[in-house]
């Protein structure tokens, strides 16, 4: 019967032990989706500013290409006429 009383406690700890675990593993899971969540949060941050920075420098280098060589000009122009081909199809869609 003693056998039974010391099978019974060490099941007793094994499962204390296995619960102890599951309750460790679960406060980790939870903190690592937290830092996921911030993760992307800052991904996306980032994504916006790295945007933000491509027009700018877009931008710039329009401006820079007004100024400059030839080359530079010629890639201008054609961006002005880019510009001035989406307000005439606009111009021509309010006009209908």
């Amino acid at each position: 019967m003693s056998e039974l009383v010391d099978i019974v406690d060490s099941l007793e700890n094994k499962i204390s032990k296995l619960l102890h675990k599951l309750e460790l593993l679960h406060s980790a899971n939870i903190k690592l989706e937290e830092e996921l969540v911030s993760v992307r949060n800052d991904h996306e941050a980032t994504k916006a500013s790295v945007s933000e920075w491509q027009e700018k420098y877009n931008s710039l280098k329009l401006a820079n290409s007004m100024l400059g060589s030839e080359t530079n000009k010629t890639e201008a122009k054609l961006k002005i006429n880019t510009l001035i081909r989406e307000l005439d199809h606009c111009i021509a869609q309010l006009s209908e």
